[in-house]
């Protein structure tokens, strides 16, 4: 499955902020990369502001442009404000519920969980990360020794962060339920959203 290998913490740098977790590059070197960064930010156009956003958004949830401008047809398909669809079903991918759950510290992390098998959902095997998760779905990690050994190295990265709303976690059993689909004002995605419909509406 297509995603993104190149360096992470270029694409942080080039931004200025985490897109993807913590990065000490940011604070060695908080200005973009190449020979002319250290000179600062320079004033962008609309269309590059607008492209910027689309491209964080991109790298946040791991998908390429083919994947990413899939989404957006969904979501222009759908009732409702598109952009808040596209977060929704963003948020609602199966490899981000897992990262959202914390059985992995990164969503590339969790990516993997999905692709090599070790997450069921609704008691079946499920390897796709693309897969929609649908209020009530149960998502658990997969009961053998070497599943449950990197749901609980995840369980124990991420015992700080906070669960979203939307989700409910039952830890000793390596389980969580999607309760709901989340509401535009409970997420904080990377990037604005706005004017990635707009970009996307323009071509």
């Amino acid at each position: 499955m297509a995603r993104y290998t190149g360096p992470r913490d270029k694409i942080n740098r080039r931004f200025g902020q985490p897109i993807f977790g913590a990065s000490k590059a940011l604070e060695r070197r908080n200005f973009p990369p190449g020979v002319h960064g250290a000179k600062g930010r320079r004033k962008q156009s609309d269309y590059a502001i607008a492209l910027g956003e689309k491209q964080k958004m991109k790298f946040g949830y791991g998908l390429l442009e083919k994947q990413f401008r899939r989404v957006y047809h969904k979501a222009m398909q759908s009732r409702g404000v598109t952009g808040e669809k596209m977060l929704q079903i963003l948020e609602t991918r199966l490899d981000t519920v897992v990262d959202r759950l914390g059985f992995s510290s990164t969503r590339r992390g969790a990516r993997q969980m999905v692709t090599h098998g070790h997450i069921n959902v609704n008691g079946r095997r499920v390897s796709i990360p693309s897969y929609s998760c649908r209020p009530g779905d149960v998502v658990e990690v997969r009961d053998n020794p070497k599943s449950r050994q990197l749901g609980t190295r995840g369980l124990e990265a991420t015992q700080i962060r906070p669960l979203v709303d939307w989700l409910s976690l039952n830890k000793d059993a390596f389980k969580g339920t999607l309760t709901r689909i989340p509401t535009r004002e409970e997420l904080t995605p990377v990037a604005n959203e706005q004017l990635v419909v707009e970009l996307y509406s323009r071509s």
